[in-house]
């Protein structure tokens, strides 16, 4: 996907009122990292565009994201019930 498409996306996930200003550093800084890889490709909308597309370095890190998260959502999650 293309930087705006990506932002178009994140809103149909509830990440609504991000500035789209903030999406391409964001991409220029996890492609830096070898996250993602960009490449410019003719756009049917209209200009080249550029599209990123997760690497292997990304798919890696974004793994010990998920279990991080997941760890950390049953962490809170218990705090909760233990509140109730």
């Amino acid at each position: 996907m293309y930087g705006y498409k990506i932002s178009q996306e994140l809103e149909q996930y509830g990440f609504q009122g991000i500035p789209k200003g903030t999406i391409y550093p964001l991409l220029l800084n996890m492609e830096k990292k070898g996250l993602i890889t960009g490449e410019m490709q003719r756009s049917s909308d209209g200009p080249k565009r550029k599209f990123y597309r997760i690497s292997e370095n990304g798919l890696g890190e974004k793994k010990i994201f998920v279990s991080e998260w997941q760890s950390l959502a049953n962490s809170v999650d218990q705090l909760i019930k233990k509140d109730k």
